[in-house]
């Protein structure tokens, strides 16, 4: 038997489609779980430089928890990149317009920065609502504790 160790191609895996329902779960435990999904890390064949990861569908990201005085207290920021052009916003008002929004933020900024965090990022989907388009996927149900 070789010692040697395998390193996974790309193209090589097969990738599956996992659901998650978010409804009642706690946005950081969801983020941690979907991001090791993302990048493969729950796989033997894991390789760092290589996207080994799975797609994930993610429903009812308008009820999502954010646990102690998160929502009131965390902020979201972004830049126009012109002067006075910073826009600061409360999980909760942003929660508000935009769920699905919170939900992907948290998990793309777990995700390795570059063009592969890029790349595993587009595997992820996420909607308001019990609704998605990806049923002839035929996704894998995806329990979070």
């Amino acid at each position: 038997m070789p010692r040697q160790t395998t390193f996974a191609k790309t193209g090589e895996l097969d990738k599956t489609w996992h659901h998650l329902d978010a409804r009642g779960k706690v946005l950081g435990r969801i983020a941690t779980e979907v991001a090791t999904i993302l990048m493969g890390k729950h796989r033997p064949e894991y390789t760092p430089h290589v996207d080994t990861g799975d797609c994930v569908i993610i429903t009812n990201a308008e009820q999502v928890v954010l646990t102690g005085r998160k929502a009131q207290q965390k902020t979201m920021q972004r830049f126009s990149g012109y002067p006075g052009g910073q826009k600061v916003e409360s999980y909760e008002s942003l929660m508000e317009r935009h769920p699905e929004r919170v939900v992907e933020k948290a998990i793309t900024r777990m995700l390795p920065k570059g063009r592969l965090g890029r790349q595993m990022a587009k595997k992820l989907h996420v909607y308001v609502g019990d609704q998605h388009p990806h049923q002839a996927q035929q996704p894998v149900a995806l329990e979070i504790n």
